[in-house]
């Protein structure tokens, strides 16, 4: 249960995305009621994620990779249970989430993948961490949209887990009977939390 509960009395614009939401998701996301406590936050927010959702020059397999890659390392259960059924859905196979933690070393990814959780790695580390090196290897491989596109994503990401983690919303089963990642967030930094 999460910190805060939806508003009573949603406006227009939450009751709209509540909708868009059911029939997407098959339930409504909790940090979208939480969201929906301030309007123009929601539909900013909303703007966004629509735009991020429609952007396709890179892989949903490879952002989605990358995003439960970074819901992992900040610990955010609600992103990690959807966030795995979406890598799912796109691709991403149980191996590789359960190998997320030490994908450098696993065979059940390829390089262009190992570069993206590199990538996933240092956008989520505090303090962020991208050298030269890693960019330059990206630029190798993608083209400048499609940096800005899986910077996006990674970023928007980083922004629902940290959001969700601080209103302690937890897992709504998204992933229930499929693999799911696990949280790689220290235990001592989540004991804080307590």
């Amino acid at each position: 249960m999460s910190r805060l509960e939806g508003p009573r009395r949603p406006g227009l614009f939450a009751r709209v995305a509540y909708r868009i939401a059911k029939r997407d998701y098959g339930k409504l996301p909790e940090p979208l009621e939480v969201t929906a406590h301030h309007p123009g936050i929601l539909r900013g927010y909303g703007a966004f994620e629509w735009e991020t959702g429609r952007a396709s020059s890179v892989s949903d397999r490879l952002k989605d990779l990358a995003g439960t890659k970074a819901a992992a390392m900040v610990g955010c259960e609600f992103c990690i249970d959807i966030g795995s059924a979406l890598a799912s859905k796109a691709g991403v196979t149980a191996e590789q989430l359960a190998d997320l933690p030490r994908y450098r070393e696993s065979d059940h990814f390829d390089e262009t993948e190992k570069l993206v959780l590199d990538y996933a790695v240092g956008m989520t580390s505090t303090p962020a961490d991208v050298s030269d090196e890693l960019f330059e290897a990206l630029r190798s491989r993608f083209s400048e949209r499609q940096l800005v596109e899986l910077t996006s994503a990674i970023a928007i990401e980083n922004y629902r887990a940290r959001f969700n983690w601080a209103f302690g919303i937890g897992s709504q089963g998204f992933a229930a009977g499929g693999a799911c990642a696990l949280p790689e967030r220290p235990a001592e930094v989540g004991a804080a939390r307590a």
